[in-house]
């Protein structure tokens, strides 16, 4: 069920339905009297998007450390809902696919309403909320292939979490610091002030191209700190634990596990 957090308690709401239903009813669910500490509650993915649309090389310091130009306008793909996780789930791969997995922390902006053709201005009132999410990369496929589908869209390479805070508890998401830790050890710390094209511009962008539903999830772009920008690069492996940070919306964690 849905839950809202106060604190560190879960409250129970008296939603049944899935959390796209609840965003696309435009209605705020009642709590009921059950109440539990966050610690005892385990934490399933957010939602489910019908659409998961990404905006790649957001950040200037990111496209240099990759070796690539800033692009003069968005430079959109797509993720899918399957790969989907929540906080504490496992990060799996085979290394007969990939052995080059990557961590990108990023800001994921959640949609309220069917929209279309809207400008920058009005996307604050198309935003439901904000979470936190992993835009997992296999570099290897994603230089080999040509094109992104497999590199970032395999199974459990969406990280999403660990919960949702509403768009009124987040006055300026351009404001905000993420940093991403492996093992304890910082590799990305930047703020989303540092993003090429802010999020109400991506929605507004995004929104020419597609209709967006209720529910649907924008990734916004990851800072500098990648493993594939170090010397030598470095990449995800067995047993690492990757943790990302952003202002109010808590900390996304996902054990990594290397599959037979």
């Amino acid at each position: 069920g849905v839950g809202v957090l106060e604190d560190d308690t879960v409250i129970a709401s008296s939603w049944m339905g899935s959390m796209t239903s609840l965003i696309d009813s435009g209605i705020t669910p009642g709590k009921v009297s059950q109440r539990y500490p966050l610690s005892e509650c385990k934490l399933h993915a957010p939602l489910r998007p019908s659409k998961v649309l990404c905006a790649g090389r957001n950040y200037a310091a990111h496209a240099a450390e990759t070796g690539n130009e800033v692009p003069a306008t968005p430079l959109i793909f797509a993720k899918f809902s399957s790969g989907i996780i929540a906080t504490d789930e496992p990060i799996t791969w085979r290394t007969a696919l990939t052995t080059q997995v990557d961590w990108e922390g990023e800001l994921a902006v959640i949609i309220n309403k069917r929209t279309k053709d809207i400008t920058a201005e009005q996307a604050p009132g198309r935003i439901f909320g904000y979470c936190i999410a992993n835009d997992v990369s296999a570099r290897d496929l994603q230089n080999n292939d040509g094109q992104w589908a497999r590199a970032k869209g395999m199974d459990t390479f969406l990280p999403l979490g660990p919960y949702i805070a509403t768009r009124d508890e987040i006055p300026d998401p351009q404001a905000l610091h993420i940093k991403t830790t492996v093992n304890g050890e910082v590799m990305q710390d930047a703020s989303t002030s540092e993003m090429i094209h802010g999020v109400y511009s991506l929605v507004a962008f995004l929104s020419q191209a597609f209709t967006l539903e209720p529910g649907d999830l924008i990734l916004t772009g990851t800072p500098a700190g990648v493993g594939m920008g170090m010397t030598p690069p470095r990449y995800l492996n067995d047993g690492d634990v990757v943790s990302v940070t952003i202002d109010g919306l808590g900390t996304l964690t996902n054990p990594c596990k290397i599959l037979a």
